[in-house]
């Protein structure tokens, strides 16, 4: 699901990038790779937090990149509801 968003360039990856559609009000879902630093987990649970998107941390750098076809990427915002919609269910029923 995460590729075809990105196919349809309703993905925005990269620390930059995703503070920013988040910031900007574009934002509909974050994903932020499990092995991410402390920091930058921190620092976007606590924008998500502040702006209300919703936060998953997924795996790590390189499955996170992997699904989008790229190299290893530590974050990303969906910008589409829709394709975060689809994203969300299907996360949450890898959690349960």
């Amino acid at each position: 699901m995460i590729s075809l968003a990105t196919k349809a360039g309703k993905t925005k990856s990269g620390e930059f990038m995703t503070e920013k559609e988040v910031k900007e009000g574009r934002a509909h879902l974050v994903i932020v790779s499990d092995d991410a630093s402390d920091n930058t987990k921190k620092k976007f649970q606590n924008m998500c937090d502040f702006y209300k998107v919703p936060i998953y941390f997924f795996e790590d750098k390189d499955t996170l990149g992997h699904a989008m076809g790229k190299e290893f990427r530590a974050s990303l915002a969906v910008t589409d509801a829709g394709f975060a919609k689809g994203i969300r269910k299907h996360l949450d029923m890898e959690e349960e």
